[in-house]
């Protein structure tokens, strides 16, 4: 079972999935935010991420299943970002969220020859606030710190094994009302891909300005992106 945060007691449930090097802290405005609208809300920590357990091999499907044995059958709403997408991506089917909404998703991790992905993330594991700060310079001050003590919980092997499932596509189809929340611009999904997603059934907006992790670079206008969706 993975680690998990709560807030509110609402009668709807929603599910939120964090990012690689992330945990359930990274929603610490949204989980609030979402608890005003009369959710009761469940953040998981993935696996190697947070306090929950490491593992030997970080999979989708690991994500994936650890997500379904730790939160509710079919919450009224899921929301995953990046990794958390993906992993949202394939739990979709067995989960059966009511609405399911994508933040910058990482349905398809590109494989560049030359270039260890997951080795250059791992290397981000011992960043200070100062480094985060210019990695991210349109973060609060809160963002920044937040950043720090997450990595310190944080097994970099997940990064590791990015490699592992970088190529294959994982983009679900839209088996629940299906909402695809893009940065601008997105490094993983591309503007072709966009249309693609949205021939598809998804519906697609872009949050103008907006780095890959919306929620924590500009929160307000991460939430009004879900207008109609919560």
């Amino acid at each position: 079972m993975l680690h998990t945060r709560e807030w509110g007691s609402g009668d709807r449930v929603a599910v939120l999935i964090h990012g690689i090097m992330a945990d359930s802290r990274c929603w610490w405005r949204v989980g609030p935010a979402l608890a005003e609208h009369g959710y009761r809300v469940i953040a998981v920590d993935l696996p190697g991420h947070g306090d929950s357990p490491r593992a030997g091999d970080y999979t989708p499907e690991l994500y994936a299943s650890s997500v379904l044995e730790s939160v509710p059958a079919a919450p009224d709403l899921a929301i995953g970002h990046s990794l958390g997408g993906l992993t949202l991506s394939v739990a979709v089917e067995r989960l059966m969220p009511g609405k399911a909404i994508y933040s910058d998703p990482a349905f398809r991790l590109p494989k560049v020859d030359g270039v260890d992905l997951g080795a250059m993330m791992a290397a981000a594991k011992d960043q200070t606030v100062e480094m985060v700060r210019q990695v991210h310079p349109g973060w609060s001050a809160e963002e920044c710190a937040l950043e720090v003590e997450m990595l310190a919980k944080w097994d970099p092997a997940t990064a590791l094994a990015l490699d592992s499932f970088a190529g294959p596509d994982f983009t679900p189809e839209p088996v629940v009302p299906s909402l695809v929340q893009l940065a601008d611009p997105s490094d993983l999904v591309s503007r072709e891909f966009a249309d693609a997603l949205a021939s598809k059934g998804f519906e697609v907006r872009v949050v103008k300005g907006a780095e890959h992790t919306i929620h924590r670079h500009l929160f307000d206008d991460f939430m009004a992106g879900l207008e109609g969706w919560i």
